[in-house]
């Protein structure tokens, strides 16, 4: 065992990953990890960034502080399986950066030297795109699985890392060296049409275009890919089932379960439903296809819709969390199996008599944890603490909402697997 293993073995917060171990080139300090870290690395008025979590795969980006004025405001950011991608508003043609694990080049191809690549970033790197126009190009929003990453923009989307199942929208290529790949698949649109949203789950992807149509490709066993079929997809291609003539306005999905959001406030889910996150009269625990889920009809609208590993989270237009599933659902250390939606409280989430107007307005899911945003700018948190990536200075499981301390009103959250970013505008 080499000098850096065992510096790995000695912390006290290091439990072997399922993605497997990660060679460090620097010791890190137990302690940091214990800590919400904030950096001042962009001026007052632009938002502030906020990373917690686990800290060994350098997905937070502090191999060291440092503070820069001249970095660009970030405007959106996603969290991988160990890696973090941000997108920053640049009139350069580098648009995008990256730090975390590298193994599968989803955040680009970096090398120390000739045909050395770099495995893992412990700080934001540049991420070249081939842009057909660098100056104007805007990049609108990221998503990211267990070892790729697609980028939406203004040029359409382009899809970097990991193909194995098809999950960039392209063709598989057997035997692929990932490691060495600078490859980077660019699709301008879908059908001839603008796709205006992406998602991605472990090993699948999934595009949203204008006329509020969803499409994906990748890995499809447990029918996340909503193909009809439990076979691996290696293009984009067209969703039907329920949603067929639906108009869809939000997907979900953070591993191999999809929620699709309409613009009559109503769900639909498919793929792996073995928790229960879709229950049908058939008792089928594999889904292929989209279906209308009509036990949420009685909480009303629904506005905001997140599918974790095992569990969902929904809010409707009265801004009220409800959950279903398997898991730590939010609602007290006896919830954590459920088939039907579980009403979280008002009040674990800030709504009092001094302050009754304060309502959720979206949820996001990690792989085993979720996180609401209130209309005031307040992040709440709940679910496994792996790692500390619920950012409560604490290592223990939370059974119920927990609002963050953040020096900032949260404008956006991003939750991975064992790490979580938080974009947040500053009080004053």
């Amino acid at each position: 065992m080499n000098k850096f293993s065992k510096i790995i073995n000695n912390i006290s917060t290091s439990k072997k990953r399922f993605y497997g171990e990660v060679k460090r080139k620097y010791p890190i300090n137990p302690k940091d990890a214990e800590k919400i870290t904030s950096i001042p690395l962009v001026k007052k008025e632009y938002r502030r960034i906020f990373a917690w979590g686990n800290i060994q795969t350098g997905a937070l980006g502090l191999a060291y502080l440092k503070s820069n004025e001249n970095i660009e405001k970030v405007t959106t950011a996603t969290c991988g399986f160990g890696f973090t991608a941000f997108a920053v508003n640049s009139e350069t043609n580098i648009k995008l950066y990256g730090t975390g694990l590298n193994t599968d080049s989803q955040i680009g191809y970096h090398e120390v030297r000739q045909n050395k690549p770099l495995g893992i970033i412990f700080q934001p790197q540049p991420i070249p795109l081939p842009f057909l126009n660098p100056e104007k190009t805007k990049v609108l929003k990221l998503a990211a699985g267990r070892a790729h990453l697609i980028i939406l923009t203004d040029e359409g989307i382009f899809a970097l890392g990991n193909n194995a199942y098809g999950q960039c929208g392209r063709k598989i290529i057997e035997n692929e060296n990932y490691t060495m790949s600078n490859y980077i698949n660019h699709i301008d649109k879908i059908d001839g049409k603008t796709i205006i949203d992406i998602e991605c789950g472990q090993d699948h992807s999934l595009a949203l275009t204008e006329d509020g149509c969803v499409y994906s490709c990748g890995w499809g066993a447990d029918g996340q890919t909503g193909l009809e079929h439990f076979n691996n997809a290696q293009q984009f291609s067209r969703v039907k089932g329920d949603i067929e003539s639906e108009r869809i306005v939000k997907l979900a999905c953070r591993s191999d379960f999809v929620l699709a959001l309409n613009d009559k406030g109503e769900a639909f889910g498919w793929g792996n439903t073995e928790y229960n996150q879709l229950t049908l009269p058939g008792g089928d625990q594999q889904v292929s296809v989209p279906r209308h889920i009509e036990m949420l009809r009685r909480i009303g609208k629904i506005k905001s819709v997140a599918s974790g590993g095992t569990f969902c989270v929904v809010v409707n237009e009265q801004g009220q969390v409800f959950s279903w599933g398997y898991g730590l659902l939010g609602a007290g250390p006896e919830a954590q199996q459920s088939k039907l939606p579980i009403k979280i409280p008002d009040t674990l989430f800030g709504r009092n008599d001094f302050q009754p107007n304060n309502i959720v307005k979206s949820v996001v899911c990690g792989l085993n944890y979720a996180a609401a945003i209130t209309n005031l700018g307040d992040l709440f948190i709940w679910g496994r603490n792996k790692s500390c990536c619920l950012g409560l200075g604490n290592e223990k499981d939370q059974y119920f909402p927990l609002k963050v301390s953040l020096g900032g009103h949260v404008q956006n959250v991003f939750c991975g697997v064992d790490h979580t970013i938080a974009l947040c505008k500053p009080f004053v």
